[in-house]
């Protein structure tokens, strides 16, 4: 059973209510009717129920055992705002309101916010940019976060790490240049993510040109202090470095390269890239020349889980992601 069977299996077994506000594109209702049918989700198809029904009969897709919440109901996503915006000072009803006249992601990501969703799933129609900024308004950051971020899981069939052909990687997809601060939130934030998603208990390596202070300069200070305040606020995680990547993934390379005891070095199984022209051109070179599958990227650091898929995605990928969303939404339920 490969990576997708293994995580749609778990997503199965507690189904999580999914909200799409994209739900007339033909892609995200194909998308849903497959998780409805593989019961890997319950569909909540938030829009104009009317143009809901049309888009389904103009793509000859069944509606059945999906829910359609009527965002064009003015009673109805009255009493939502008030209920979203009760006690919280970010934004104002008026402000809300206006959002979600224009905007039905901002209505699923208030039912989402109140309980009543457990993902938000969007992005084909919306820009990462824009799920990430209607997310932070709504959802918010999970507590102890400073900033949004992404990732993703390699299936390298060349590769045989200490998680077999998989490696977790991140951010290639959101923080442009993270400075330490934000290196430090985006390694404690993968590490949950996976452990969360496949059971993993994460080791952790901050990548660099330099091994142990083999090189010097700002590039890498930056990594070493993110390594530092990742160890002081989350000590029970397994986070090191600055390593550069053969010595982070290779034991050989490893016990040669660095001369002190490390719970990481040479055993990894997420590597952080300093910054997102490492992270680009890494995941591009690990697809091109190890044929390797990179599932994701997800968008991490949210209170609750917020989906962001590729424009360009066939529905295998978003049914791929749906799932993956849904068993993160189950361990944080359960974290909860």
């Amino acid at each position: 059973m490969n990576i997708l069977d293994t995580i749609m299996e778990k997503a199965k077994t507690n189904p999580q209510r999914v909200a799409f506000p994209e739900c007339c594109e033909e892609k995200i209702l194909q998308a849903a009717r497959e998780c409805a049918d593989k019961k890997i989700c319950i569909p909540y198809l938030v829009g104009t129920p009317k143009d809901i029904q049309k888009a389904a009969e103009d793509f000859n897709i069944s509606l059945d055992d999906m829910v359609i919440y009527d965002a064009s109901d003015s009673e109805k996503v009255e009493a939502l705002i008030a209920a979203c915006c009760s006690g919280n000072t970010m934004f104002s009803e008026k402000s809300m309101r206006r959002r979600a006249e224009k905007d039905a992601m901002y209505t699923a990501l208030m039912l989402q916010a109140v309980g009543e969703a457990d993902v938000t799933f969007a992005g084909l129609t919306h820009s990462t940019g824009e799920v990430i900024l209607a997310g932070q308004m709504v959802i918010g950051l999970k507590e102890g976060v400073n900033t949004i971020s992404s990732v993703g899981i390699f299936n390298i069939p060349s590769y045989q790490g200490s998680k077999g052909s998989l490696l977790g990687f991140g951010d290639s997809a959101v923080c442009v240049d993270p400075d330490s601060e934000q290196l430090a939130s985006i390694a404690i934030t993968a590490c949950d993510t996976l452990h969360t998603l496949l059971d993993w208990e994460p080791k952790c390596a901050l990548l660099s040109y330099s091994t142990c202070g083999s090189g010097t300069g700002p590039f890498v200070d930056k990594v070493t202090e993110a390594v530092r305040i990742a160890n002081e606020k989350r000590p029970d995680l397994a986070i090191d470095g600055e390593f550069q990547l053969d010595s982070a993934i290779n034991p050989a390379i490893a016990a040669k390269k660095v001369k002190r005891e490390s719970k990481v070095a040479g055993q990894a199984n997420i590597i952080i890239w300093p910054d997102i022209d490492v992270g680009n051109i890494g995941v591009k070179l690990v697809q091109q020349f190890a044929n390797a599958d990179a599932y994701g990227p997800m968008l991490q650091g949210f209170a609750k889980i917020v989906c962001d898929c590729s424009r360009g995605a066939p529905v295998s990928e978003l049914v791929g992601n749906i799932a993956m969303s849904c068993v993160r939404a189950q361990g944080e339920k359960h974290e909860r």
